[in-house]
C-alpha cells in the first residue's frame, strides 16, 4: 500500500487494524463508511458513499474481490480489483505476492515503525485464529518455565482468549509498541507473530498446517520451527526443538538506538 501512494492516499481497512496504518493521509474503518453493505441484497448503497468513491482517481481494492454482487454494485467506479490471497501451490511468499501486485519486486520484509526499547523480557503468545495452528498450551507452559531461568516471561492474549494474567491490548499499534521492547517472542502462525516480526523483535514462529514458505513472517531475526514432515500436527514440535531454534542468541541483550 505504501508503494501505491499518490499525491493523496486514503486507506480503508477493518476497524481492528486501522491503527497500524501510519503512512496514509487518511485512514478509515470500512465499517464506518458503509462499504460493507454494498452489494448486499435489499440494501441500496448510500448515495453519499457512492459519490465519495466516484471522487477518487483510482481505487485499488482487495475487498470484495470474490463477490460478484459487489463488483456489479460498483461498476462504473474507478475500481481496480486485486487477488486477496496468493496461490499456495505456486510457493510464492505472500509478502512477495502483494508487493508484486503493487508494482514492486524482490523479497519483501514488512516493517512497522515503533519506538524501540529493551524491556528485558520474553513474550509468549500461545493462540491463533485456528486451533489447528496452535501448539499445545502445556508445551508453551513448559517452555515458559525453562525460559524464566534466563529472563522474565510475559504471556500475551487477545480479548477472547482464556489465559489468566495475560497482557492484553485493545489497540494493535499499542501492542506492537509493547512487543518492540521484548528480547524474544514465541508464538503460533498468527497475525500477532507477524506483528512482532514487523517491529524487529527476535521471533520464533511455530508452524503446522500452513506452508511457512508462503505464510511465515520474515526478517533476519525470525526463526521458523515446524514438524519434520509437512502436514504433521503441531504436536510434532518439541520444547527442546523450540529452544534449539536460536533462543539463546535471540535472547542476548541488544542495543536500542
Amino acid at each position: 500500500m505504501e508503494l501505491l501512494r499518490a499525491e493523496y492516499l486514503e486507506v480503508w481497512v477493518p476497524t481492528q487494524i486501522a491503527s497500524l496504518v501510519r503512512f496514509a493521509d487518511r485512514v478509515r474503518a470500512i465499517a464506518s463508511t458503509g462499504l460493507d453493505m454494498v452489494g448486499i441484497p435489499d440494501r441500496a448503497p448510500a448515495g453519499e458513499l457512492m459519490e465519495c468513491l466516484a471522487g477518487f482517481d483510482e481505487i485499488v481494492s482487495w475487498y470484495g474481490a470474490a463477490r460478484a454482487e459487489f463488483h456489479e454494485a460498483v461498476a462504473g467506479l474507478p475500481f481496480r480489483f486485486l487477488a486477496a490471497l496468493p496461490d499456495e501451490q505456486a510457493g510464492v511468499h505472500a509478502a512477495d505476492f502483494f508487493l508484486a501486485q503493487a508494482g514492486g519486486s524482490g523479497a519483501a520484509v514488512p516493517r512497522l515503525q515503533c519506538p524501540r526499547w529493551d524491556g528485558g523480557f520474553a513474550v509468549i503468545h500461545p493462540f491463533s485464529g485456528s486451533a489447528r495452528k496452535n501448539w499445545p498450551l502445556e508445551r508453551y507452559r513448559e517452555l515458559g518455565r525453562r525460559l524464566e531461568a534466563r529472563m522474565p516471561v510475559k504471556w500475551c492474549a487477545g480479548p477472547e482468549d482464556a489465559l489468566e494474567d495475560a497482557v492484553r491490548f485493545d489497540e494493535l499499534y499499542e501492542l506492537a509498541c509493547w512487543l518492540a521492547g521484548a528480547r524474544l517472542y514465541v508464538g503460533n502462525d498468527s497475525g500477532i507473530t507477524h506483528l512482532a516480526a514487523a517491529v524487529g523483535t527476535p521471533v520464533v514462529a511455530l508452524f503446522g498446517p500452513k506452508d511457512p514458505a508462503v505464510w511465515a513472517p520474515r526478517g533476519p531475526q525470525v526463526r521458523v520451527v515446524a514438524p519434520t514432515r509437512p502436514g504433521e500436527p503441531m504436536e510434532g514440535i518439541t520444547v527442546s526443538g523450540v529452544l534449539d531454534a536460536g533462543l539463546g542468541r535471540a535472547a542476548e541483550p541488544r542495543a536500542v538506538p
